[in-house]
């Protein structure tokens, strides 16, 4: 099997920092691009090797990892007038890590394969502390080839690894994944308002829930800042919004009367409309607590995530 030293990695935002981070802590040659240079400074200052353009990060890595904002930012990046499609080969595989469309990552991996080249789309999932930590799951797909190339990289970004079968169906797990957390948050707001209201202690009605069949990893993490007061999980509406959308559009590809899914897309607009396409995602509870005029406070949580577990190898998981 081909042993990569050489790792290119695009789009330095809140995750993929973090992820090209846990790549240059396993001792790989990392260099990085990003539309901003400044999100790349503390990673050259670590070791990695700043490149000025895409042509630069495909002559100088032999595997190239994407992580990037959106399915348009993606298609930029890969097939634009000075995409990454203009210089990869046959010695390339490019690894997508983004929250994409389905239908946008085959498309791009068909311009992709057309140059011999290789992809594999792993899409990560558990939250920007875990990213620091390389403890995130990931979910990838496309040949069995290329994940066991990308394994060894993958194993020290993240710690549960699921291979899912062909190009499309990580992205499509990725969006489901993020639908429900997203329901659940919206639940969770909810929940709290009527413990609130009812005159329950908040911090009594947070552990009470997590040692109940209600409990869920949405609510271990992301009720702990909505309570703090800070919504700070590092991920923004504009974000929600795309994710949450692109469920909606594969329920109405299939026909599916998904009503909930409706209504949460209403919901989740209604938030970024009033609080701003950069305003955090746990935010939406805001919508709850100004309209009832209470604040979910209580005290004793802090105001970031942090991964208390040590940084574990990766390993696949099987079944």
């Amino acid at each position: 099997m081909k042993m990569d030293k050489s790792i290119g990695f695009i789009g330095l935002g809140n995750v993929g920092k973090k992820l090209a981070n846990s790549i240059l802590y396993s001792n790989f040659d990392l260099c990085v691009y990003d539309i901003n240079k400044d999100k790349a400074l503390d990673l050259i200052s670590k070791g990695a090797k700043w490149k000025n353009n895409l042509k630069e990060i495909a002559e100088s890595s032999s595997i190239i990892l994407t992580c990037l904002p959106s399915p348009q930012v993606v298609n930029e990046v890969v097939s634009g007038h000075n995409g990454l499609v203009n210089y990869i080969s046959e010695n390339h595989l490019w690894i997508e890590m983004s929250t994409t469309d389905e239908k946008e990552m085959i498309r791009l991996s068909k311009l992709i394969e057309k140059k011999k080249a290789n992809v594999l789309e792993a899409p990560v999932t558990g939250g920007q502390h875990r990213a620091a930590t390389g403890n995130i799951a990931i979910l990838a797909a496309g040949k069995r080839k290329n994940f066991d190339r990308a394994l060894p990289i993958l194993s020290e970004i993240g710690y549960e690894i699921l291979y899912c079968g062909k190009i499309g169906n990580a992205s499509t797990l990725k969006i489901v994944t993020n639908y429900l957390a997203s329901i659940n948050l919206l639940a969770l707001g909810e929940a709290l308002m009527v413990c609130k209201k009812y005159g329950l202690d908040l911090k009594t009605a947070f552990y009470g829930i997590k040692i109940s069949s209600g409990n869920s990893f949405v609510h271990e993490t992301e009720s702990q800042v909505i309570l703090n007061g800070s919504y700070d999980v590092g991920f923004t509406m504009d974000l929600v919004c795309k994710d949450v959308g692109l469920f909606d559009k594969l329920a109405n590809k299939f026909k599916i009367p998904a009503d909930i899914s409706k209504l949460m897309n209403k919901k989740f607009k209604e938030g970024l409309n009033k609080y701003g396409d950069r305003s955090l995602s746990t935010s939406i509870v805001k919508l709850l607590e100004d309209y009832c005029n209470e604040n979910l406070r209580a005290y004793g949580f802090p105001r970031k995530l942090i991964d208390k577990e040590p940084r574990k190898k990766g390993n696949e998981i099987k079944f």
